[in-house]
């Protein structure tokens, strides 16, 4: 039987996950005889994949990690998600758009036309921050915070160096952050990694400090609405709006919304002071009444004050 090539790449795909998979369970998956996977394993083997065998009811096959990359064999998914991955390459905050290009470009020539003019289909606008982060920083920093060593590095507008204990490395709103322990001040920092720039040599190995949050994305999320140990807005209230749901829930960013009446709703949302919050309520330009907490009515009242001699002339 002569093995089907888009059998081959199912069965490639399917040892890639990087589990034992037994004979029966891939003929299973494939629609085909267990002799028929053992034939097709052997096949693979001959084109250079190191795919491991144990005998026994238990046995199975396994896809060994560490030999030389084989020639490239894609299915059609997996094509497409290289091809996507590539182009939103220069909108992650890495300064890879270039690479990727060639990547991509060298990915293309090795398609069958069928599929490259799939790929070449694929086109999409998106506007990458402002700020690129160097693959050698993300490379430098990601090495420290896997190997627990103690990071050296100068960071924008410091006058001297710095020495951290790197925990993890976070992506938020196409930024990337580098979560650590400051050993100058003693305390949790958060670092932009464009800001920063590693020192050579890595530092002693450090044993990781539980951080406050308990993970490393909660923090970056928690430091950002300016509180310190949870995900949560420091202030927090619930107003009546006189619009209708809708209307509200469009620009309601993270708060809860409910249906009061056709025309009100109750807007339940967070901000890092109680008049930021109030200005939040402005922004829908619709009569409002505070429900509570009383330092948001408080807040309120003086806010009002605050309106009020605005308007007047200087």
């Amino acid at each position: 039987m002569t093995a089907s090539p888009s059998r081959m790449l199912s069965l490639l795909s399917l040892l890639q996950t990087r589990r034992d998979w037994s004979g029966q369970a891939l003929a299973e998956r494939l629609g085909v005889t267990p002799r028929t996977v053992r034939r097709d394993v052997t096949r693979l083997r001959d084109l250079g994949y190191r795919i491991s065998a144990t005998k026994g009811p238990d046995g199975g096959y396994r896809l060994a990690a560490g030999s030389q990359m084989p020639p490239l064999l894609l299915d059609d998914e997996q094509a497409v998600a290289v091809a996507v991955a590539l182009r939103a390459a220069a909108t992650t905050g890495v300064d890879l758009e270039e690479a990727a290009a060639r990547a991509l470009a060298t990915v293309q020539q090795v398609m069958p036309a069928r599929l490259r003019h799939r790929v070449e289909g694929i086109r999409f606008d998106g506007v990458g921050p402002g700020a690129q982060v160097a693959p050698a920083v993300l490379e430098a920093v990601s090495v420290a915070v896997r190997e627990q060593r103690v990071l050296r590095m100068r960071y924008r507008g410091a006058l001297e160096g710095r020495r951290v204990e790197p925990h993890a490395v976070v992506i938020r709103a196409s930024r990337w952050y580098l979560v650590a322990w400051d050993l100058d001040v003693a305390g949790w920092r958060i670092f932009r990694l464009d800001h920063l720039e590693p020192r050579s040599p890595a530092g002693a190995r450090f044993v990781p400090r539980a951080i406050p949050t308990g993970d490393a994305s909660t923090f970056v999320q928690a430091r950002a609405k300016g509180a310190q140990t949870e995900d949560v807005w420091p202030c927090s209230g619930q107003v009546l709006v006189d619009l209708p749901l809708a209307a509200v829930a469009r620009w309601a960013g993270d708060g809860q919304v409910e249906a009061v009446s056709p025309t009100r709703t109750l807007l339940t949302v967070g901000s890092w002071s109680w008049t930021g919050l109030l200005a939040h309520v402005l922004k829908f330009d619709a009569p409002f009444a505070v429900v509570g907490p009383e330092p948001l009515r408080l807040a309120a009242a003086e806010l009002s004050g605050r309106l009020a001699s605005a308007s007047s002339p200087p």
